[in-house]
Order: C-alpha cells, then sequence, then structure tokens
C-alpha cells in the first residue's frame, strides 16, 4: 500500500501539527464505533503531514455500517477505501509489519483495556496513546482503570485534565494527561451566523443514553412537534446517528424513527405530525451546516455548534445530573426548557464558561510536547511494559470474559466461550447478593431509626 493511502489529506480547518512532534513518524489509529471513528480520524489530523498514518476498524458488534463509516470520516481527509476493517487476532500482524510509534487506541474503554496488551507487549513498543470523542464530565474512575496500561490520555477542557489528574492520583495509575481541542472544531471562532435566511433549520442532536426512558423521548418529541407547528416554513430535524439495525457506541433503547412511526405516540402528540418535523442521519457538520440553531438534552455536537456560531438549547426538563451527562454546562447559559424549545428561543454561552470548559484555545494545548517527550524516551530505550494493576480477580479466565464481551461473535476463542459459560451465571449470583445486601443495610437503617 502506498504512502497516500494511509496519510489522511490535509483539509481546510486542520488544526497546525504541534512542535517537537519530528519531521517523521509513524501512527496507527484503531477504532471500533462510529463516534470514535470520528474523533480519532479528526485526531490524527493534527499530526506532522509528513508521519505515515493509518486508521483501521476493529471487528466488534458495534463497528460502523459502511454508511455510518462515510460519515464518521466526512471531513477528516480519510475516504471509507483507505479504512481497513480487522479482526483483533490480525492487529499484532499489523503491528509487527507497519511497526508504528504511535497507536492511538480510538476505543471504548473496555475494548481498550483488552488491545492495550497486544500493543503494548512487543520488544519496541510504540507510544501508546487514548482519549474520549466527547464529554468526559464527571470524570470517572474506571475510564482510567479501563486504560491504565496507556502512556498518555487526551482530554479536551482544563476540568476535564484537573478532574481526571485527581482521579489517577487516588488510583495510583502514572498517567500523563494532555489538553487538546476537540478536533472536530475550527481553529478560529466563528461569529454568530443565526441571520444567515439560508439557515432554517432547528437540529435537535439526539443521544442513545439520555434521556433513557420512553415517556421521556416521546415528551421530547411533542415539545419538537410544537416548534415546528410553530415555524411550518422551516424544517425541525432530529439528527440520529444510526438507522434502524445500525450500531452505535451506546446501546438505545427508543429509536426516535420508530417512535414517530409508532401510532400510539402519533395519537398523543396530537394525531397528524407536522410535515416539518424529519429524522435524518449523516454528518453533524453538515446539519450544521444549514442550522439556525441546535437543540439538545445533552451532547457534543453543542461544542460544534458553539464553534460554528449557532445558538443553542439544552433541554433541561429531565434535570441537571451525572447521569445526563449535562451537567458541566452548568454555567453556560445555555439551559431552558419546554417552552424555550417550542419557541425557538436559543442562546449564546457565557464567556467565562468557555474559557474554562472546551475553548480555551489551541495555544494551550500540550498533548503535542507530551507526546514528543514519549517519543523522546521511547528513541532513547525501549519503553517498559504498562502492568495492569485493577480488577485482577480471575486472572486469564476474566481477560478472556472482557474480550468476549467486547469482540462478542468475532471472538472465536474456546477461552472465550468457557469464560462466558463461567461468567454469566456468576455475575448473577453476584448482582443478587449485592441486591440482598442492599436490602438488609436499608431494613437495619429502618430499625435503628425506630
Amino acid at each position: 500500500m502506498s504512502d497516500a493511502s494511509h496519510r489522511p489529506g490535509r483539509v481546510p480547518g486542520s488544526p497546525s501539527a504541534p512542535d517537537g512532534l519530528g519531521l517523521s513518524g509513524r501512527l496507527l489509529v484503531v477504532a471500533d464505533s462510529d463516534s470514535y471513528v470520528k474523533w480519532g480520524a479528526a485526531f490524527a489530523r493534527g499530526f506532522p503531514e509528513s508521519w505515515r498514518i493509518e486508521l483501521v476498524v476493529l471487528q466488534t458488534p458495534v463497528q460502523p455500517s459502511p454508511r455510518q463509516l462515510r460519515a464518521a470520516l466526512a471531513g477528516s481527509g480519510f475516504t471509507a477505501e483507505s479504512v481497513a476493517t480487522v479482526e483483533l487476532d490480525e492487529l499484532g500482524e499489523r503491528l509487527a509489519r507497519t511497526r508504528p510509534d504511535v497507536v492511538l487506541l480510538a476505543l471504548r474503554g473496555p475494548l481498550a483495556r483488552v488491545v492495550a496488551p497486544i500493543v503494548g507487549r512487543g520488544p519496541d513498543r510504540p507510544v501508546l496513546v487514548s482519549g474520549f470523542p466527547g464529554l468526559t464530565i464527571p470524570a470517572e474512575p474506571k475510564a482510567i482503570v479501563y486504560r491504565e496500561q496507556v502512556d498518555l490520555i487526551v482530554l479536551h477542557s482544563r476540568r476535564e485534565v484537573r478532574e481526571f489528574r485527581a482521579n489517577a492520583e487516588q488510583l495510583g495509575v502514572a498517567i500523563e494527561f494532555g489538553l487538546a481541542t476537540l478536533p472536530f472544531l475550527p481553529d478560529e471562532a466563528v461569529t454568530d451566523v443565526a441571520a444567515d435566511p439560508q439557515r432554517t433549520d432547528l437540529v435537535f442532536a439526539a443521544q442513545a443514553k439520555v434521556p433513557a426512558e420512553r415517556e421521556d423521548r416521546v415528551r421530547l418529541l411533542g415539545w419538537l412537534a410544537a416548534a415546528a407547528r410553530r415555524h411550518p416554513r422551516r424544517r425541525v430535524v432530529v439528527k440520529v446517528r444510526a438507522r434502524r439495525g445500525e450500531a452505535q457506541t451506546h446501546a438505545e433503547a427508543f429509536d426516535y424513527a420508530e417512535l414517530l412511526d409508532d401510532p400510539e405516540v402519533r395519537r398523543e402528540l396530537g394525531g397528524t405530525l407536522p410535515p416539518n418535523l424529519v429524522v435524518e442521519d449523516g454528518p453533524m457538520a453538515a446539519h450544521l451546516d444549514r442550522a439556525a440553531g441546535l437543540v439538545t438534552v445533552s451532547s457534543t455536537a453543542v461544542l460544534e455548534a458553539v464553534a460554528a456560531g449557532l445558538p443553542v438549547l439544552l433541554v433541561d426538563e429531565f434535570g441537571v445530573t451525572p447521569k445526563l451527562i449535562n451537567t458541566v454546562f452548568e454555567g453556560s447559559g445555555l439551559f431552558g426548557g419546554a417552552d424555550a424549545l417550542a419557541g425557538w428561543e436559543l442562546r449564546h454561552p457565557n464567556a467565562d464558561w468557555l474559557a474554562a470548559d472546551y475553548f480555551h484555545g489551541r495555544e494551550h494545548d500540550d498533548w503535542g510536547d507530551l507526546l514528543a517527550r514519549l517519543l523522546a524516551q521511547r528513541a532513547a530505550e525501549p519503553l517498559g511494559v504498562r502492568e495492569r494493576a485493577h480488577n485482577l480477580t480471575g486472572g486469564a479466565l476474566r481477560r478472556a470474559f472482557e474480550r468476549k464481551r467486547m469482540l462478542g461473535a468475532h471472538d472465536r476463542s474456546f477461552a472465550g466461550a468457557a469464560s462466558m459459560a463461567v461468567a454469566i451465571p456468576a455475575r448473577w449470583v453476584l448482582r443478587r447478593a449485592r441486591r440482598v445486601r442492599k436490602r438488609v443495610v436499608a431494613l437495619r437503617g429502618g430499625v435503628v431509626e425506630a
């Protein structure tokens, strides 16, 4: 394969490469779901143009469909034809053949824990980097536990770096945390573009996890329908990540398109739906190019919209809690209720919030310096193996289960099948025991209070 097929083309608005990474090097991006493909491909654009870069997608139950892959790669310089889909067992041979200097694990945490030892077991292992495609506040300790065998975790705000570093210290994990502007954001801020008459859409960024309940999703659709009826000549677009049958990073119990097709839901929403309420997929950037504003409960798309100069509304009818992944927006000035949504009352964020959360300015990014330091260490002597220190109970059987759980049918090993036969009943017993213990504790608490 030629070098050209390994190097994504530099696209307009790409961030300039950090100083210190050198004039040559090899980067392998290993990704799984559509959101991680999007993040990994965009992040790779920040490496020097002279670097040889390859992106592969692991075969897992959440790997993107061809349509999702094209959408995830849009604007990155990669093409779907240049991205190989590989089985995990093929990764070792590919590493031996291409000998990358850096491997970016653009993977969900539990899968990063499976892949990191495979990449890190060689005699001249590459620098291992990982990160997240979106919002990571509140910072969860398990996110570090899953990635404790990488050298550098890339984060996208000063607050994220501060909270992750505190978690790592409590866990006793020695790891670097680098600050990087979210790679899909343009280098320079854009002025307010909502007044452009060509921009007619109100885009609702759907999320698989929030809100989770069917009733809440139907309520949201009702508010969106009210917004569509308020402006019949403008579109209200429910922007989804997946079509029916396609996988996502997180499982979605109640698909918006299916809800809108449900006669019972239609009756709840007033019978006939407004024709300007539509469901569409595709790259978020393309939707924002036509948008007058963005609405969501919680989504990284908020940051893309703010960077594009668009007003935003974060619906707070379900609360502001860690479970809804929206506490990071406290103080932003973007929250509003159902009436604001129906009335297209959108907002721009507060300047102080911007500086503290995600819009710190690329001049403050330090991931490139940290990576350059790790590459210099590797050049001086081989990097040592980063040993796993957490969740060791079960040994090889546990590791086989972790692999099988993430790869599903793509893991055909005997150890994986055996681990499921043991682990599933054991996990059921453990969960039952935890529920019983909680009931006992609650009962004792009640007796003491009496």
